[in-house]
């Protein structure tokens, strides 16, 4: 009897003792999640009044007009560049647009290159291959004056670019000064394709592959030449990378499995926390053929990843210059209803044996620069000679 008397109040005090903490737990919690959002809330106050004070300050003494959206925009992008990384900021409507029309490869307009100089005239950088710009005659150099007759004197670039695209079938009048002479042009919008790459077969026979940005196509075009390239009994292909700062990750790794034995590791990636994930090749390799990858200064990102994973799963000879040393992701975050975007560092990402990609760039394992008083490649003749 005496021991069921303990037994009860040892079970009574146990589940005081147990309470205690669950009720302490539970207000750990509490004040924790009180004293974030506090602290959250106070911040977002002091942004307010900041920004309030600066606003009444300008609408009091500032002659000319107050643009109050572009001030919104210019005042998170500040906010953004604070964090003092080079590859998160915050991208406006027109920015993304742009981002997203470099990632599919293709947008409707007169698909034209442009600039803005520093007498704040939009310029010509080049048209695109096949555009409705080229068969117009668009020039390099040209000077867009106005769009539909409305000047572009020191009119923001991603404007001009948004006034020049539009719907397929519409047109779009553009006054052009070329030197000293004024040209008038109606030219007509349409699916603009960018073309990532291009193939073509060496003397030896040696297939040659030029690809200047992963975008959403690029792996099965890669996939398609080398195919062909396979058709015609070629063993041996140059790929060239230099120049091509990134793109989708995604294709970078499906550009990789197209030589990389199935299980064998691509990449390796660090989340914020430092965890790591593997990316291994998922399917089969697919082309046994004698691989050489061009690179320079330039290339850099998704193209690291794929020179990283081909260079340390000895599948490849990487020749060239050290590359750029950009080894970290992005994301982007649609912002305001798609009306902007946050692109955002989340990852970094090294090589298939773990080494560091992140401002060091990849050595090659033949060092060749191109020396600028020749006209002459050096770096493509040492692949060739490599594959020979």
């Amino acid at each position: 009897m005496e021991t069921n008397k303990k037994d009860k109040i040892y079970k009574i005090i146990m589940l005081i003792f147990i309470t205690a903490i669950i009720t302490f737990m539970i207000t750990s919690v509490g004040m924790h999640n009180y004293f974030v959002n506090m602290d959250i809330s106070k911040d977002s106050e002091d942004i307010t009044r900041k920004l309030e004070k600066v606003k009444q300050k300008l609408e009091e003494y500032y002659i000319g007009d107050i643009d109050k959206e572009k001030l919104q925009e210019s005042a998170i992008k500040g906010y953004v560049s604070g964090l003092e990384d080079e590859y998160t900021e915050y991208l406006t409507k027109y920015e993304y647009e742009d981002l997203i029309m470099g990632v599919t490869g293709d947008y409707v307009g007169i698909g034209v290159y442009m600039y803005q100089n520093n007498d704040g005239n939009i310029v010509v950088l080049m048209p695109i291959e096949d555009s409705p710009a080229e068969e117009a005659g668009l020039k390099s150099g040209d000077i867009i004056v106005s769009i539909n007759g409305e000047s572009c004197l020191e009119m923001d670039i991603n404007v001009a670019s948004s006034k020049i695209k539009g719907k397929e079938k519409t047109t779009v009048d553009l006054e052009i000064l070329r030197g000293t002479e004024t040209i008038d042009m109606t030219i007509e919008r349409r699916t603009v394709e960018i073309k990532d790459s291009n193939s073509k077969v060496l003397e030896g026979n040696i297939g040659y592959i030029d690809l200047s940005t992963f975008d959403e196509k690029c792996s099965n075009n890669i996939k398609k030449y080398l195919e062909d390239f396979e058709g015609e009994g070629i063993k041996s292909v140059i790929i060239d990378l230099r120049n091509n700062t990134g793109g989708v990750v995604t294709e970078a790794i499906d550009f990789a499995e197209l030589f990389i034995e199935k299980g064998n590791v691509i990449m390796r990636s660090y989340n914020k926390a430092g965890k790591e994930t593997v990316i291994t090749s998922d399917s089969k390799r697919t082309f046994d053929m004698k691989v050489v990858i061009l690179v320079n200064e330039y290339s850099a990102s998704s193209t690291e990843i794929v020179t990283a994973a081909l260079k340390d799963n000895n599948v490849a000879t990487i020749v060239g210059t050290t590359t750029y040393g950009k080894g970290v992701m992005q994301e982007i975050i649609p912002m305001f209803e798609g009306k902007g975007a946050l692109k955002v560092t989340i990852e970094e990402f090294k090589t298939p044996n773990g080494d560091k990609i992140n401002e060091v760039g990849i050595t090659p394992d033949i060092e060749v620069e191109n020396n600028p008083e020749t006209k002459e490649d050096e770096q493509l003749q040492k692949a060739i000679e490599t594959l020979k």
